[in-house]
Formats: structure tokens, C-alpha cells, sequence
């Protein structure tokens, strides 16, 4: 064999698997997932949407969804769960515990999320693209000495003007 396997690295890898977790989302106006890994294997996984039970966004389950408000406006209607959330909240469903795992996320974390993430007991977290309204949960999150950064794909890097 004279091609060399190409396989991700841990990083990559897991970040791949996120981005297929999101397409699970049912949130009309974003698909975020979340995977959280301890000893380099999936112990949770979530996507933002609507509550257990609820109605899915695209079904008319959240009304900020089904509303023509702009991005970072009537957050207050939305009863849709983030993916973070999800991902934390299933793990404890299941009785399993997040102390001193990794979160991989498509999203960075909001304010709420980030302090769900630190109490917890995440120690890392992994994310894509950043937040829009994000600053203030990343500085809360170094605060607490979680490990945050961001993962990007190697044409992003470049993009960036950033060498491996």
C-alpha cells in the first residue's frame, strides 16, 4: 500500500460527529449539537430544540420559531432547549456522570449554558464557530478554569492566516 490512511484526529473527529448530531435539530432557526466525551469515547450527546414531549420548532412547538424576531430578540418566548443543555441533561437522564469530560460543540456556549457546563464539572470545551453573543460566557468559563478553544477546519486556518 503506498497511500497513507488519512484519519481525524481526536479533535476532529468528534467535532465531525457534532456536526452530524446537528442535523437532529429541530430549531428552525439554527442546528447546534453538542458531544461531551470522557477517557476519548461519547458518554452524552445533544441538539437544541424543544423539550421532551413538546412540539418540534418546525412544527410550530416554539413561538420566538415561529415568529419573524430577529436574531438575539424575544429570547424570553423561546422554550426551545440548547444543545449544551441537552447534552448535560442527558448524561444525567442516564445517571452518567460529565465530571472532567470534554464538551465538543458546533456552537460556543451562551451565558446559561456556560454556567451549566462549569457546575457541572466539564473541564474542556471544544467549539467551532463562535457565538455571536458569546464573550461574556467564554471569560466566565476561563474564570472557572474550564480549557476553552476553538477547533477549526484546515481552510478556515488558512483563511485565518493561521499556520498549523
Amino acid at each position: 500500500m503506498s497511500d497513507k490512511l488519512q484519519r481525524p484526529d481526536w479533535d476532529n473527529y468528534f467535532m465531525n460527529i457534532a456536526k452530524v448530531v446537528a442535523a437532529r435539530a429541530n430549531c428552525c432557526r439554527r442546528q447546534v449539537a453538542a458531544v461531551i466525551v470522557k477517557d476519548k469515547r461519547i458518554i452524552s450527546t445533544g441538539y437544541n430544540g424543544t423539550p421532551r414531549g413538546i412540539r418540534n420548532c418546525n412544527e410550530g412547538g416554539c413561538p420566538r420559531c415561529s415568529s419573524d424576531a430577529p436574531s438575539g430578540h424575544d429570547l424570553s418566548v423561546c422554550v426551545c432547549s440548547h444543545a449544551e443543555e441537552n447534552s448535560i441533561i442527558q448524561a444525567a437522564y442516564h445517571g452518567i456522570s460529565v465530571k472532567d469530560s470534554t464538551l465538543y460543540t458546533t456552537f460556543s456556549p451562551c451565558l446559561l449554558c456556560a454556567k451549566m457546563i462549569i457546575n457541572s464539572g466539564i473541564q474542556e470545551v471544544v467549539y467551532h464557530k463562535q457565538y455571536t453573543i458569546a464573550e461574556q460566557a467564554l471569560d466566565l468559563l476561563r474564570e472557572a478554569g474550564v480549557l476553552v478553544r476553538p477547533l477549526l477546519t484546515k481552510e478556515e486556518k488558512i483563511e485565518s492566516g493561521i499556520s498549523e
